[in-house]
């Protein structure tokens, strides 16, 4: 698997792609470390660059970008981890083959286009154009359900929409819990923060 064809693939040839990767056996490692964490990294030293360089309506910090980054970094990858996991424990609710490793392509792959669209970081005023970019993802999961937990075509939508919820629960709750401990090591507060420090 290469990342760069992997990437392009899902994203301009979704269906084509789901068809590959269906028939492929899923390795969680080198999904993990050959995918994940490469594109997890992209908006991770977009934020740094974002905040500690380029700055927000006046508001520049260094230390406030690279602990953002680092959030940014570890919620992306625990949010594949347990995403996968509740779809992967869903599965037999929705008449779905129960395969971690199967869920975990899944994720990973309908989360490309976040990782790619969290690009848009460098410049904090355009982040909220790179959170659109999930929609797609959205819609990549909504394909790739048949193909990776051999989901029947009834349960589609359902399966898509408690996805989503537990996938929105879970980047919100691993988000509080990150930006909580993180902010408190390298001594920030979201107000201080926001005020510009």
């Amino acid at each position: 698997m290469n990342l760069v064809d992997r990437a392009k693939n899902i994203i301009l040839k979704p269906k084509e792609e789901w068809e590959v990767i269906g028939a492929e056996e899923p390795n969680v490692g080198q999904i993990m470390t050959g995918y994940v964490i490469p594109l997890a990294i992209l908006p991770a030293v977009a934020v740094i660059i974002g905040y500690g360089v380029v700055g927000f309506l006046g508001f520049r910090s260094f230390t406030y970008g690279i602990a953002s980054g680092i959030i940014s970094l570890l919620v992306s990858i625990g949010g594949v981890y347990l995403t996968a996991f509740v779809v992967d424990a869903l599965a037999g609710s929705f008449n779905s083959q129960k395969n971690l490793g199967r869920a975990i392509q899944l994720v990973a792959y309908s989360y490309t286009p976040v990782w790619i669209g969290g690009i848009l970081n460098v410049f904090p005023a355009l982040s909220w154009l790179g959170m659109l970019f999930g929609l797609y993802g959205l819609y990549l999961m909504y394909l790739g359900l048949s193909k990776t937990m051999q989901t029947p075509e009834d349960k589609v939508v359902v399966y898509l929409v408690v996805s989503i919820i537990v996938l929105i629960v879970v980047y919100f709750i691993l988000s509080a819990i990150l930006t909580s401990i993180l902010f408190g090591i390298f001594g920030l507060s979201m107000l201080s923060a926001l005020s510009g420090m």
